[in-house]
């Protein structure tokens, strides 16, 4: 494959499908309870996960690295996508969410240099300074409509926050014990670890109570395979071959391809403030993950 390829179109794969997580949430959440719709979910998903791993003659870790792999199910899905879940469904406007979850680029450069030694430039400090400036001005005009000057309950800032350190550590941990597993094997593991997560909280918090309606079998559809499927291989994949901060930028681009699908499916029309914020976070992740000349020439 040519070097665009891997620098440009699987990045932009990757952040469009990410994107589509907080559309297909909004559609299903009305029928299901979160931690109900996330083990549901995650069981779905291992039947062809197992298929791929059987096709892909897959190779298994030993029990540490199952160790080190449930640990990242559990805070890149468990912790991150019942945090979003739940706190979208507990009223946090989605716009606010995502602006909270938005800052794990940040967090995750880090800790990559806490626990990783990782090290990250003048120039890429300056590009995660610009992508959470523009994270903050594509959902400034929603942070500022009345429904979110109400105040935001205690607990729901909680799952949010819940969210934002899950799959910031997740991200890190990934890079720094899981990076020589096996892909297909290994997410297989994680979502098994996730699926007892959801699980305790399904039969412990839940009612588990779900209408089968169109709208929730296509979004679940999608949730299975759009995100659980197709975007963690991509994002395993991406992290095996990249910095971990260099990796988590790209999530800086979630928030406004994100507005730009609520517009096309809602009608939630974008002002110059947050086309501007779009912009302004695009140069950001550019500064990021841009490499250096003299690492190129290498």
């Amino acid at each position: 494959m040519p070097p665009v390829f891997y620098s440009f179109f699987v990045p932009a794969l990757f952040v469009w499908l990410w994107s589509t997580g907080f559309i297909g949430g909004k559609f299903g959440l009305p029928y299901a309870e979160p931690f109900t719709l996330l083990l549901i979910r995650m069981l779905l998903t291992l039947i062809p996960l197992g298929i791929l791993a059987v096709a892909m003659k897959s190779r298994w870790p030993g029990w540490r690295g199952a160790g080190h792999l449930a640990v990242t199910g559990v805070l890149v899905h468990g912790f991150y996508l019942g945090g979003v879940f739940y706190a979208i469904d507990q009223g946090m406007p989605a716009g606010v969410v995502s602006l909270i979850v938005g800052l794990q680029p940040l967090v995750t450069a880090l800790a990559a240099v806490v626990f990783l030694r990782e090290p990250v430039s003048g120039r890429q400090w300056a590009g995660l300074g610009l992508g959470l400036l523009g994270v903050a001005l594509v959902l400034v005009e929603k942070l500022g409509t009345p429904s979110t000057d109400a105040g935001i309950p205690p607990l729901t800032l909680v799952w949010a926050l819940l969210a934002l350190v899950g799959i910031s550590l997740g991200t890190v941990y990934q890079k720094r014990f899981g990076t020589g597993v096996d892909l297909v094997a290994g997410t297989m593991i994680q979502y098994a670890a996730a699926a007892t997560v959801f699980g305790i909280g399904a039969f412990t918090l839940e009612t588990r109570d779900v209408q089968w309606t169109l709208q929730f079998q296509l979004a679940l559809g999608w949730l299975v395979f759009g995100l659980s499927v197709s975007a963690i291989l991509i994002l395993m994949w991406l992290i095996r071959r990249g910095a971990a901060s260099q990796v988590a930028s790209l999530f800086y681009l979630v928030p406004p391809v994100t507005a730009l699908e609520a517009f096309l499916l809602f009608d939630e029309r974008l002002g110059p403030v947050a086309i501007l914020g779009g912009l302004v976070a695009i140069t950001g992740v550019g500064l990021v993950t841009a490499r250096p000349k003299a690492a190129r020439a290498s």
